[in-house]
């Protein structure tokens, strides 16, 4: 895995060995980053379900102000603490090694607010959709937010949240698609 563009461009970062991370493909990442390239200069990112924290990391590597970092797995978190390092980046970001509701109260609490939201669980958990709607819930979005929600393709969110909607999706293969989500219009 490496980092695609920005300050960083090229660096390899390491991802968790195993079957319990699926790290976002370099091709799905690359077009993930082309479409939100205007949106991510100055902006505060949250990578929930992190894994290796690809998604934040490009993110920052692109010019984001800072992102936050959740996983649950002790490996990934290990995995994200040392890409952090290896790229210098300590003091833009910030992780929690907790489960995702965990988290989110914790950054609720101190009053964190979140301009890009990537959410990657593992496919056919079923918290997809919770964890967009508790983001929102809890106050977390800021105004303008984007939340990039990775899926299985044969499973769409089903975001039944009367101000969230799916404004876009894109599919990658048989396997993976994104739905972008906003505030509803």
């Amino acid at each position: 895995m490496r980092i695609i563009a920005g300050d960083k461009r090229g660096c390899a970062i390491s991802a968790p060995k195993g079957l319990d991370t699926r790290p976002t493909l370099d091709r799905v990442k690359e077009s993930l980053f082309g479409i939100l390239q205007f949106d991510i200069y100055g902006k505060r990112v949250l990578d929930l379900f992190a894994g290796s924290g690809a998604l934040g990391l490009e993110a920052v590597s692109r010019g984001a102000e800072s992102a936050a970092f959740c996983d649950s797995a002790r490996d990934s978190i290990d995995i994200v603490n040392a890409n952090i390092k290896k790229l210098g980046y300590g003091n833009k970001c910030r992780v929690y090694h907790c489960d995702w509701e965990r988290a989110v109260s914790m950054m609720a609490s101190r009053g964190d607010r979140f301009d890009i939201v990537f959410i990657d669980p593992p496919y056919g958990a079923g918290i997809a959709d919770k964890a967009a709607a508790t983001l929102y819930d809890k106050g977390l979005l800021a105004e303008g937010f984007i939340i990039a929600l990775e899926h299985d393709s044969k499973l769409p969110p089903m975001i039944e949240h009367d101000k969230l909607e799916i404004y876009d999706v894109r599919h990658y293969g048989e396997l993976t698609a994104i739905s972008f989500i906003r505030e509803r219009q």
